[in-house]
């Protein structure tokens, strides 16, 4: 129960409170089951203090101290949360629907089983925390930190009078969501996972029509091109960028002509992505390089290069040439990886 002397103080204002928590220093405040409601908490001091059962909906707790503090079934339906302090709080069963957790510290909180729908998690300090069985429906995720002690399981990703389905990470979570809901999201990635093809090359200004045509003709045969000129000397984020493109590309052109940096990088991304076809272009005065066997020794790879004089015969071959043989690989590691009928 409540203690009503102390609820008294805190009802005084924050300055007040603040006061009297200065002075007794030891006293874990009881307000549990307290109706604080639309209450004004700015900066206040509540670290360790009881609020199971209380209400806080709609409560300003912007650079508040909640650290430590029990707020088990505590309802703090869009309470503002900004910049708070909830580290270590038990926030068990609480309910945190269209909460601003914005920047909050919640370092080794317990969420398990709280409700986050369409809470805002902007920069939230998720270190440490708990996260098992919270309902994370609708829910903006957006720059969070969560380390290897962060507990994310059996998240609710569906809203409470839908079929339940659960996910173990909560960004996933918020994708999931707006895979679900958003017809637009759909078709975007459907457009990705069936038409982008993903360019490699090393393309100068003498170069660049071959780019520029090589582009346009597999727009005109209704794919998706996305060009990675890679630079002089790529580092660990060209490689990290290379990998998320042709992780979503229907299959991979790389074009070797001066451009030694895209062997370095194919070496990094062709075993790491099998069932992606990759098909390899060279002009005809170019050298091949020898570390070009062990790249063809991968299933992935389509077993000749493509050697090509000049632009315009690019062009006019597209299709017999790149096009024709990549959609050959692409089914043929389908094939591989489709499920054999009993």
């Amino acid at each position: 129960m409540v203690n009503e002397e102390q609820l008294r103080i805190l009802r005084q204002g924050v300055a007040a409170w603040n006061r009297w928590r200065g002075k007794q220093p030891a006293i874990h405040p009881d307000l549990c089951g307290a109706n604080l409601r639309f209450a004004d908490l700015r900066e206040a001091d509540l670290s360790r203090a009881g609020l199971r059962g209380a209400n806080l909906s709609d409560a300003d707790l912007r650079g508040a101290n909640l650290s430590g503090a029990t707020l088990r079934g505590t309802d703090l339906f869009r309470a503002d949360l900004f910049r708070a302090n909830l580290s270590d709080a038990d926030l068990h069963g609480a309910n945190l629907r269209q909460a601003d957790l914005t920047e909050t510290n919640l370092r080794g909180a317990n969420l398990s089983h709280a409700d986050l729908v369409r809470a805002q998690l902007i920069s939230t300090d998720l270190a440490g925390a708990m996260l098992t069985g919270s309902s994370v429906y609708g829910v903006s995720v957006w720059g969070i930190k969560v380390n290897e002690l962060t507990k994310q399981q059996n998240f609710i990703i569906t809203d409470h009078d839908e079929p339940v389905i659960t996910v173990d990470n909560i960004k996933v979570a918020q994708f999931i969501h707006l895979l679900l809901n958003n017809q637009e999201i759909r078709e975007v990635i459907d457009t990705i996972t069936s038409k982008a093809v993903l360019i490699l090359g090393r393309f100068s200004e003498e170069r660049k029509p071959v780019l520029d045509t090589l582009r346009e003709a597999l727009r005109k045969h209704d794919y998706l091109p996305i060009l990675f000129d890679f630079p002089p000397l790529p580092n660990q984020a060209t490689l990290g960028t290379i990998k998320t493109l042709a992780s979503m590309a229907r299959f991979v052109i790389a074009d070797l002509t001066d451009a030694r940096s895209v062997l370095q990088e194919l070496q990094a991304v062709v075993p790491a992505f099998p069932a992606v076809a990759v098909r390899l272009m060279i002009r005809k005065s170019e050298h091949e390089y020898g570390m070009l066997d062990e790249i063809r020794l991968h299933r992935s790879v389509v077993e000749d290069t493509y050697e090509y004089e000049d632009t315009d015969k690019v062009i006019a071959s597209i299709r017999e040439n790149i096009i024709a043989p990549a959609e050959a690989k692409v089914e043929e590691l389908r094939r591989l990886i489709r499920p054999v009928a009993r």
